[in-house]
């Protein structure tokens, strides 16, 4: 890793972390997370700093996911090696979940996979014009992780299954409605805010009136008109029913699309997330990031992952030969497979 991957610096009371990785849309290395872990332990229990501010560097992403190619070629030789990435990875997570003051993510860019581990868990996320959020991990045969067990069940209805399942995309007024982000902000306004968060801000309170006075009106969300179909497609009791509510609906160019998109994803992928978002509404964040290391080891040890990964990154476009083919071939006895004790590689938090 450069050392410059990632820039920590403390701006009057504000501990600072530029994501430095803007060819590759900021995406997160092993060592990143490594780093950001030990950093934000360390403000934790400093007096100087009375917050922690993140950005992306560049205007494309915040930070698009973790260092994918590094995780299939890892794992299809050593995927204990490769489940490792995870648990450095979801440590992370915790330490922003559980980060005593306030956590402020300038989300304005690309904010996907990773990028959503070390966003959505803090305090406060600022949206912006670019905001592209998404947890697109079914397409590529994994499952929404970073914390996507917690954070999905709690959104408004069956918003957290159908973004799980489907992968699809918000932009800023979507992502406050979905409560990914908590305030919207110009683009061209972020980085004058920033700035005054760093040399004058000196409390939560201060924190809140700066993001006040350069916050704006997201506008209308889309998703707010689709909820009643979201609603009532996604309230299946399993992933076959709400395949079949989807398909039934022949009045419904909205649900045929849903259906097409579901069927493109890996089959196996979509039951283990759908059991995955059931258990974690009841669960607490730790434990939903214990769950999540589980399954995460297991994905490394399968196929849909590579097949995913080759499918859809180093060959773009082609189509993934999932192994089960189709949701119904894939048994409860596989699905249960993934949410197994991992004895002494358990998470500990």
């Amino acid at each position: 890793m450069s050392e410059q991957d990632i820039i920590f610096s403390q701006r009057g009371a504000i501990g600072h972390v530029l994501l430095n990785r803007p060819k590759a849309l900021n995406a997160l290395t092993l060592d990143m997370t490594v780093l950001l872990r030990a950093q934000l332990n360390a403000w934790a229990t400093d007096d100087s700093v009375m917050a922690v501010l993140v950005e992306g560097a560049g205007e494309k992403g915040f930070c698009a996911g973790g260092d994918i190619r590094w995780l299939h070629d890892t794992g299809k030789e050593d995927p204990v090696a490769a489940a490792e990435f995870y648990r450095r990875e979801y440590l992370c997570d915790a330490a922003v979940y559980h980060f005593p003051k306030p956590y402020l993510a300038f989300i304005d860019g690309i904010v996907m996979g990773g990028g959503v581990g070390i966003s959505v868990h803090g305090s406060h996320r600022i949206a912006g014009d670019r905001t592209l959020f998404a947890m697109p991990e079914t397409g590529i045969g994994l499952f929404p992780d970073v914390g996507g067990s917690y954070f999905l069940p709690r959104m408004p209805g069956q918003l957290g299954m159908y973004l799980g399942l489907t992968g699809a995309r918000l932009k800023a007024a979507d992502s406050v409605f979905a409560g990914v982000a908590t305030h919207y902000m110009p683009s061209g306004k972020q980085a004058a805010a920033i700035d005054q968060i760093c040399t004058e801000a000196t409390s939560t309170e201060a924190i809140d009136a700066i993001l006040a006075a350069h916050a704006g009106d997201a506008g209308p969300a889309p998703l707010a008109g689709q909820m009643e179909d979201i609603n009532s497609h996604f309230d299946g009791a399993d992933m076959r029913s709400i395949l079949t509510e989807l398909d039934q609906d022949d009045s419904s160019d909205w649900a045929k699309k849903q259906a097409s998109i579901l069927r493109s994803k890996s089959p196996t992928s979509l039951k283990v997330t759908f059991e995955q978002l059931t258990r974690g509404a009841s669960l607490d964040f730790d434990e939903a990031m214990r769950m999540e290391m589980r399954m995460a080891a297991r994905v490394m040890e399968g196929h849909d992952f590579y097949e995913g990964v080759r499918a859809t990154i180093f060959e773009k476009g082609a189509t993934a030969n999932w192994n089960p083919a189709r949701v119904e071939d894939v048994t409860p006895e596989m699905v249960a497979a993934y949410f197994e004790p991992l004895g002494a590689r358990e998470l500990e938090l």
